[in-house]
């Protein structure tokens, strides 16, 4: 083939390395790229070095850009405002869209690139119009779940178009994750043994909470049962999110006739009143949702949409990452959003999360922000 130009986003993880020296060893012209984003601890200087030595040994041309600024206004504002608006935000899903497939991809094609990749585990696939009158509309571009099942990172990708993926390459989406150590390891890359990143990315050892209490004043309000009954009082909605158990808050014990009590989980969450409200037992009925609503709607494939104008459709479908996948039916609402009702109802739906959905084939169809 004529050689084609792609510039590798390298996180400075065994993943990204792993993408870089695959598509070097395949014939690509290939371009090392660290996107330096904010970072409160410090680690991007140390993941930075890591690319750069990755990049030497490989053998390919290595740049830093900064995109902090970007970063800042796209991506940490907007999860700041989603707290702040009383819903969990996600923000690994607006940095792919804003950063590494938004302002990455057309810094990265302006400058000559073909294609850009990244060590997402998710697989793409390009499909050619057979008939003449079709091929008009070019080739249709759809992405699959990862063989690594644990792994899988197409929940984070569901906001990416036609014109993004035609320009995509995700190397790793076809090898389980012993199986990219062990080609680093065997390409004598320096990453090969570096531990997998935790959490949200650019806080590092910095919890949440911590982060969000210096943009955001907390305000006692009540923390009731599922009940109404008023146990004690917690430091704002913005600082929980639905399922969470370890609640910081000054409160009691209802009364009980046996001293065993379950544990206690945010079941809701009332801004407007600064209420949380709280179900006790993992396995409450508050915790769980039969059907969800969804905006900001995307499908992967607009064959997709065009058919749930007509009628519901037959999905799986997840609403936190790495939940196993549930049966479900979308179909579209009069205010141009859409529902997706489970077979079995979910647990801990989080208003401001991603719902994605799948077929059976283990294509991503698309997904939205839970409202």
């Amino acid at each position: 083939m004529a050689q084609k130009t792609v510039f590798v986003g390298m996180s400075g993880g065994v993943d990204s390395s792993v993408a870089t020296f695959l598509l070097k060893r395949r014939g690509y012209d290939v371009v090392g790229v660290f996107m330096r984003c904010y970072n409160i601890d410090g680690c991007a200087e140390h993941d930075a070095e890591d690319a750069r030595r990755v990049a030497e040994r490989i053998g390919v041309p290595f740049y830093v850009w900064d995109f902090e600024e970007a970063y800042k206004a796209r991506v940490m504002q907007y999860m700041i405002e989603g707290y702040r608006g009383g819903i969990t935000p996600n923000p690994d899903v607006m940095c792919n869209r804003e950063i590494k497939f938004g302002i990455f991809l057309d810094k990265a094609l302006a400058m000559g690139a073909d294609y850009v990749a990244t060590g997402h585990y998710v697989k793409i696939k390009k499909t050619t119009a057979k008939r003449r009158a079709a091929r008009a509309a070019g080739d249709t571009y759809t992405l699959f779940a990862a063989d690594d099942v644990n792994k899988d990172q197409s929940y984070f990708l569901w906001t990416l178009t036609q014109a993004q993926l035609k320009r995509c390459l995700f190397p790793v989406g076809d090898y389980v994750k012993p199986k990219i150590r062990e080609i680093a390891r065997r390409a004598g890359l320096p990453t090969a043994g570096k531990k997998d990143s935790q959490g949200i990315c650019f806080l590092g050892k910095f919890s949440l909470d911590d982060f969000l209490r210096e943009y955001i004043p907390s305000h006692r309000g009540a923390l009731v049962t599922t009940t109404g009954e008023k146990i004690g009082e917690h430091y704002g909605t913005e600082f929980y999110t639905i399922g969470q158990r370890h609640i910081d808050a000054d409160f009691k014990f209802p009364k009980s006739g046996t001293d065993a009590r379950k544990p206690f989980y945010v079941a809701a969450k009332d801004a407007a009143t600064n209420t949380v409200i709280v179900a006790e037992g993992s396995e409450n009925e508050a915790l769980y949702s039969k059907a969800i609503e969804i905006s900001s709607v995307n499908f992967i494939n607009k064959d997709t949409q065009a058919a749930l104008k007509k009628d519901k459709k037959e999905v799986l479908a997840r609403v936190r990452y790495r939940q196993p996948l549930s049966s479900a039916t979308i179909s579209r609402l009069g205010n141009g959003n859409y529902q997706l009702a489970f077979t079995r109802p979910q647990k801990f739906v989080a208003e401001g999360q991603s719902a994605v959905f799948y077929a059976a084939s283990g294509e991503m169809l698309g997904g939205g922000v839970i409202v």
